[in-house]
């Protein structure tokens, strides 16, 4: 009777302990992308329609970079939008220093100042894509067929027509003077997301990350953040992009 006792005991700890675990687990949360009934125009002003009605997804310190306050010094909001030909993201940015020193496309944007950026990957698919946007409206695009080949130069010299423009409230690359901010927009085709078989529709399922570089000689340190908040400072961190919701047209 004792050992039953105390094996009942052990297996019923253990259960305990295996749905406390599933439990620590948190659902990721949903990033909801406006259908845009007419194309958005992207030149970096956030005029359209639908950026009026999308929501403005804070862009956050990751947990290992706050003690507590997740809120960036220089705040920035990531806004989402669809039709049938494009996925779209709009950025706004506080920022005192805007800088940029990449003066053409398909750079390693972020080791050149200010970027912002948006990676999409379909939930059951390994590939992913990154796409920057600079405050000069220069763009990159790398295509990872896995996060097993990340870093791979392949991965940097990939292809595709994205839309791209910027605006900033300021002066550009002038450390000596304060700027107020800059926006950003960018246009990713529906075909470069589905060529390799993944949909792209209301009924898909797709993760989303958005994050930004920010560099500037009014802060301490150069300042990364995302949307949604991140554990750690990874923008590769698959499991940690929240989950995309196409709205239906």
């Amino acid at each position: 009777m004792h050992k039953l006792t105390s094996t009942t005991s052990i297996l019923f700890g253990f259960a305990c302990w295996h749905l406390s675990a599933c439990a620590a687990e948190p659902e990721p949360p949903t990033f909801t992308a406006i259908y845009s009934s007419e194309a958005v125009k992207i030149d970096g002003k956030l005029e359209d329609a639908c950026w009026l009605e999308a929501e403005a997804y804070p862009l956050l310190l990751p947990k290992d970079r706050n003690s507590g306050n997740a809120t960036p010094i220089e705040i920035g909001t990531v806004r989402l939008a669809w039709d049938e030909q494009f996925f779209y993201a709009a950025f706004e940015f506080t920022d005192s220093d805007v800088v940029a020193d990449g003066e053409a496309d398909q750079l390693l944007q972020h080791q050149l100042g200010d970027v912002a950026e948006i990676f999409l990957k379909p939930e059951q698919e390994p590939y992913y894509w990154e796409f920057h946007v600079t405050p000069r409206g220069h763009k990159s695009n790398f295509f990872f067929p896995s996060k097993g080949r990340l870093g791979l130069p392949s991965s940097f010299t990939y292809q595709c027509d994205t839309v791209a423009a910027a605006r900033v409230d300021g002066t550009l690359n002038n450390w000596k003077d304060t700027d107020q901010n800059w926006t950003a927009e960018i246009a990713i085709p529906v075909e470069a997301l589905t060529e390799h078989g993944a949909e792209f529709d209301s009924k898909s399922k797709w993760r989303v990350l958005s994050g930004r570089y920010n560099y500037s000689q009014k802060l301490p340190a150069k300042e990364l953040s995302a949307a949604p908040l991140l554990p750690i400072t990874s923008y590769h961190n698959l499991s940690e992009y929240a989950r995309l919701e196409l709205q239906k047209p």
